[in-house]
């Protein structure tokens, strides 16, 4: 197929809907960011550090859904749409490499690898689709692009961290806030409601496959960790508490809302409003994850060691924030929240005063047995009874 075969270009309805062995190939560098993401919270566990750690993962995952966007609309195995990947990917990996000192001496590599990713997209994808209804959802996404790589551009020239990470947060914010306001633009205004016309099992997949890579980073940080140190009885319990917290995000996340996500998505009235509101629901609970990560770092390295308030908001802010992601991820699949997630969520709140006076272990020990509580009563509530069907809201 040429690459200038534009008439097959968009994906077709009728064709294959799983997921390209290249994208999983794509899917390797993040295995790499989020390491490198949650390695940096577990040793700058500041507001600061947050902050950073939050932008950095803020800037990686919008390269990745956006791209998830793309094989989604377009059709994965047409040349052009390979070479697009491949590309961001290249740029990505790039990203990643920078990401331990992009608040550092490289922030304008960071910041320039992320505008070169939309820009060498737009400028390809725009002549590509010429003569083609698709060709103006391009024309909108670049330009909301161009006008973010100016703060990218100037936070990456400036010197003080506090000053790139307020002109990178006006970056996101425009990046963001474009895309779930359908990308307005002069003289084309918003996107229309047929350019949202999703592959629900594709889309999902994508979806899925990010959380396991997430999770991966939390086993990856378990295993590489706990290899460094001392066998003893702390860091042997915080090894267990560790994977125990692994596997129970995992049970949380799929049990009924993520299996049934391609069905969601399909029952769907308006496929844009699922569109808009995906991306942010699963950055909640990937963040949640990759926080985690960071905390079983610091319950490895020093199980029982002394505790201050950036190790608490750690131990406890990486479940919550999982738990208030996958709320809302419940309320787009079902239409509802269950109690345990309200109820898990006022516990940890209310833990967080007193977790101070507790060795690292104990925190996050107590965590655990939060989303073991939640986990237990997903099960008993759908235990004995036809599987919840989808009914997201109209």
């Amino acid at each position: 197929m040429r690459v200038s075969d534009k008439a097959a270009l968009e994906r077709d309805p009728e064709g294959s809907r799983r997921v390209s062995l290249l994208e999983l190939f794509f899917d390797l560098v993040y295995v790499v960011a989020l390491a490198l993401i949650s390695g940096h919270l577990a040793t700058h566990h500041t507001w600061l550090g947050a902050l950073e750690s939050l932008l950095l993962l803020m800037g990686m995952w919008w390269v990745w859904s956006i791209t998830a966007f793309l094989t989604d609309l377009y059709d994965p195995q047409q040349i052009s749409i390979k070479l697009i990947t491949i590309t961001v990917m290249l740029g990505s990996l790039l990203m990643a490499a920078t990401l331990p000192r992009a608040f550092g001496e490289y922030g304008l590599v960071f910041a320039c690898a992320y505008v070169g990713i939309h820009f060498s997209r737009g400028l390809f994808l725009v002549p590509l689709l010429r003569g083609q209804q698709a060709q103006k959802r391009a024309i909108r996404i670049f330009f909301w692009f161009a006008l973010s790589a100016v703060p990218w551009i100037m936070g990456g020239f400036a010197d003080d961290p506090g000053l790139r990470a307020g002109l990178w947060g006006l970056a996101l914010a425009i990046d963001y806030g474009a895309f779930s306001l359908g990308y307005p633009t002069p003289l084309l205004g918003r996107l229309p409601k047929t350019q949202y016309n999703v592959t629900a099992e594709h889309l999902a997949e994508r979806y899925q496959q990010f959380i396991i890579i997430a999770l991966g980073d939390g086993i990856l940080v378990i295993g590489l960790t706990f290899s460094k140190t001392e066998f003893d009885l702390g860091r042997s319990l915080a090894f267990i508490v560790a994977f125990t917290s692994s596997l129970l995000l995992w049970r949380i996340y799929s049990h009924r809302a993520g299996e049934v996500l391609p069905l969601a998505i399909e029952s769907v009235v308006e496929t844009r409003r699922f569109f808009r509101v995906a991306p942010y629901t699963h950055l909640a609970m990937v963040a949640g994850i990759v926080i985690t990560a960071a905390s079983f770092e610091i319950i490895l390295q020093d199980p029982l060691g002394h505790t201050n308030w950036g190790m608490v908001l750690v131990l406890l802010g990486g479940p919550a924030l999982f738990v208030l992601g996958r709320s809302r991820f419940e309320y787009e699949v079902f239409g509802r929240v269950s109690k345990s997630r309200i109820v898990a969520l006022l516990i940890l709140t209310a833990l967080t005063p007193a977790m101070i006076l507790l060795p690292p272990v104990a925190i996050a020990a107590a965590a655990t047995v939060v989303l073991a509580g939640m986990a237990v009563s997903d099960t008993a509530r759908s235990w004995g009874r036809v599987p919840e069907t989808p009914s997201p809201p109209a």
